[in-house]
């Protein structure tokens, strides 16, 4: 299953020209700048901005071309806002029954009580949202979007109005839901936090425009992108959790490249997770180094080399086919002589668990 959608549409101040096509599961994130689109194309998504020109279409169903166009109240998705825009007058759930009881049984997808189970709100049910917390209104707004069985879940900055204690409290609800149910997410968030830690594939805009799409862990490190030239560029590595050092407290996490070890005992054995690894706090050597405080050394092959100012270049390296990025100083790559395809040791003095 796939999505593909091309919108046009002219505003008196801004152009969405738009042409691509993402996955049909997993997390799919809307990125760029202020004001390059991204709500406007989660808008079409929705039906709620009518193109000029548009087409939609969603697995083998056609909702949006230029012969028919499927009214928003006819789509099938769920919708999360900023703000969770709850009714005050009906308790949670009133709330999450809302469109539920709307929908045919046929059509019901997700029960009820699965909803609510997957947003964390069994203990919220009688309760009015004016009672609530930021973070808990909006587990309620997702639980609300679930329980309509929606073909697409859309989430526009949901966590944007959240401190980031409630961030914290609403990301293993998402996480979990990712896991658990088979339907596409479109996730707008200008959080880097949020991206690494949630997104499967990006999407990457600008004044209205896709510049490139893809995995995740790809657009990161590609170097004719600005995700990899800024100050706080980085690549996502997922890893199984390989085993643990109780004398140390310590937990190993095996890739293809070799192995990160970390300051955390809590992760079974066997899982999946996935880890930040930011540019600047790699370095480079020719040789493996010994009486060396890191302990997260691997070999690597120089896969490209860009001038990222004056002073530094980045450095994306392929470890066992992983990329990883490294910012070093332009006269440390040329002490090193480095080339493409020239063999190196990376040095991560430290790596982040996204969990």
């Amino acid at each position: 299953m796939s999505i593909e959608g091309r919108f046009k549409l002219n505003k008196s101040d801004f152009t969405l020209d738009v042409d691509l096509s993402i996955p049909g599961r997993g997390i799919t994130s809307l990125l760029g700048p202020s004001g390059c689109g991204k709500t406007t194309l989660l808008r079409a998504f929705a039906g709620l901005e009518r193109c000029q020109s548009g087409y939609l279409k969603v697995a083998d169903t056609v909702w949006q071309d230029p012969r028919q166009f499927m009214p928003p109240h006819r789509r099938p998705v769920g919708y999360v806002f900023q703000e969770s825009s709850l009714f005050p007058h009906i308790n949670v759930r009133g709330n999450i029954e809302y469109g539920f009881k709307r929908l045919p049984a046929e059509q019901r997808r997700i029960s009820l009580d699965k909803a609510i189970e997957l947003s964390g709100v069994e203990h919220l049910l009688d309760r009015r949202p004016d009672t609530l917390s930021g973070g808990e209104r909006q587990r309620v707004a997702i639980a609300r979007a679930l329980a309509v069985s929606p073909r697409i879940l859309l989430m526009d900055e949901p966590l944007a109005a959240l401190d980031p204690a409630r961030k914290q409290e609403i990301l293993p609800y998402l996480e979990t839901m990712h896991e658990e149910l088979d339907i596409p997410v479109i996730y707008v968030s200008h959080s880097p936090d949020e991206v690494a830690r949630l997104a499967d594939y990006l999407v990457l805009l600008d004044n209205g425009r896709v510049i490139a799409s893809g995995a995740t862990a790809e657009m990161l490190t590609r170097l004719d992108l600005p995700l990899a030239r800024g100050e706080n560029a980085e690549a996502l590595v997922e890893a199984e959790v390989a085993g643990h050092d109780d004398e140390y407290a310590l937990t190993y996490l095996q890739f293809s490249g070799g192995r990160f070890t970390i300051s955390r005992k809590d992760l079974a054995v066997g899982c999946t997770v996935r880890v930040r690894v930011v540019a600047r706090d790699v370095s480079l050597t020719l040789e493996q180094q010994s009486g060396t405080s890191i302990l997260n050394i691997f070999p690597a092959i120089v896969d490209e080399v860009t001038a990222i100012g004056d002073t530094q270049v980045m450095v994306k390296l392929l470890a066992g086919g992983v990329p990883l990025l490294s910012r070093i100083t332009r006269k440390s790559a040329s002490l090193l002589g480095l080339e493409v395809g020239k063999m190196i040791y990376a040095q991560a003095k430290s790596v982040a668990l996204l969990s």
